[in-house]
């Protein structure tokens, strides 16, 4: 029991320690970056002094904006989320005055030297272990000069002096084991301090987001609009026309010649029945019955017997969601096997929907040829305007030659 225990503990600290010397790994990447911006920006500032630099602060702040943003992604990937991507100022009295700027640039300094110091630090303590610790195996193979532990004082001559060194791996690996963590909390502590954004910037970005998100759906439903009234006007409207224009030459051919009215009533009644089934299916594409009488897995399902490639359908929903949010999802996959069928040249298709906590997930993938171009006319646009309206994200990955995989995550409440 005490073994097994030990064990466990071994092993939960040797996951944190591998954890903890990723992250220094990492640190240590942006910490170049961040010298390389840093010194980018103290030459711009220098050369401001002639007025030369004038012209390239905005570059150089930009710049530092790109590196101070992909230290923000490595943040958010082990803890809060720190949000990125502000716009950097592009007038040179902003370059000067923006606090976001003078932040990180302080970031950038700290970063820079004394993150890139704990990263090589941290990157030279399992290397450290494995030297020392293998050191009587090889001592006697190297020049008299070589023959030190990794501190770089103290020539070994014996054996008695090698072991010696082999048990000053121990320190390295109690370390590793225990101050890499450390290592990695200081070396993010000044990123997540100085590279977080200032009071009301997360609600500005909501603002503008919620914008964004508004405008989506207005454009989302204008397009619907649209079709409904394109699909009412060029269909059943015109067959509503002929019904109309039908009746009346029967009308008028009663009294004449009675046999050519009762054809032209059977002709009428044949238009009615076809207006009647276009303005049936026009109702089905506002809210498909299905999706009420049933459930949109079942819906799904329908979509893809209908569709003119082989698809297969792994749909889970343990609880039914809003109506409006299975509509977006419906009309999606209705308009992504759609795609599918007409330019994709695929021979098969896979539809999931799965629900993760507060969202529903969608992934429609297919054999393809690839090359998906949201700005060719093939429909995505009105997929990821339908999935904004919800707050919803669109991911598209097609190479050429495919395969293409379309993910859309909604949020459906908890």
């Amino acid at each position: 029991m005490v073994e097994a225990r030990l064990r466990a503990a071994f092993g939960k600290r040797g996951r944190a320690a591998l954890d903890a010397l990723a992250r220094l790994v990492g640190g240590l990447g942006t910490a170049m970056l961040a010298l390389i911006a840093l010194l980018t920006c103290v030459v711009t500032l220098l050369a401001s002094v002639v007025g030369v630099g004038l012209l390239i602060a905005p570059f150089a702040v930009r710049l530092l904006r790109v590196v101070a943003d992909r230290e923000r992604d490595r943040l958010s990937r082990t803890g809060p989320e720190l949000l990125g991507n502000l716009p950097a100022p592009t007038g040179v009295r902003a370059v000067f005055t923006d606090v976001v700027v003078r932040r990180e640039l302080l970031w950038a300094a700290i970063h820079g030297t004394a993150g890139l110091f704990i990263g090589i630090f941290g990157i030279a303590l399992p290397v450290n272990v494995l030297r020392d610790g293998s050191f009587p195996l090889w001592y006697r193979f190297v020049p008299l000069e070589g023959r030190t532990a990794s501190i770089g004082f103290g020539v070994v001559h014996t054996l008695t002096g090698a072991l010696w060194v082999s048990a000053l791996a121990l320190v390295w690996l109690f370390l590793l084991f225990y101050g890499t963590p450390v290592l990695a909390r200081v070396q993010a502590a000044p990123g997540r301090e100085l590279l977080a954004p200032p009071p009301g910037t997360d609600l500005m970005l909501r603002v503008a987001e919620l914008t964004a998100t508004r405008a989506a759906a207005l454009d989302a439903h204008a397009t619907e609009l649209r079709r409904i009234e394109r699909a009412l006007h060029d269909g059943t409207q015109n067959r509503i026309v002929a019904v109309n224009v039908l009746l009346g030459a029967a009308r008028r051919a009663v009294s004449r010649d009675p046999a050519t009215a009762d054809e032209i009533l059977e002709r009428a009644q044949g238009a009615a029945e076809a207006a009647l089934a276009e303005l049936r299916a026009v109702v089905r594409t506002i809210l498909p019955p299905v999706l009420t009488d049933r459930s949109l897995p079942d819906a799904l399902r329908s979509l893809a017997a209908n569709c003119a490639v082989r698809v297969d359908v792994d749909a889970e929903l343990p609880v039914r969601c809003a109506a409006s949010v299975e509509a977006t999802v419906y009309f999606v996959a209705a308009e992504a096997l759609t795609n599918v069928a007409k330019h994709s040249g695929a021979e098969h298709a896979t539809l999931r929907l799965r629900r993760t906590g507060d969202r529903l997930h969608l992934t429609v993938t297919d054999d393809g040829h690839g090359g998906a171009d949201e700005h060719a006319g093939s429909g995505l646009t009105g997929i990821r305007q339908r999935a904004a309206a919800h707050d919803g994200t669109v991911d598209l990955t097609s190479p050429v030659g495919g395969p293409t995989i379309l993910k859309v995550s909604i949020p459906c409440g908890s």
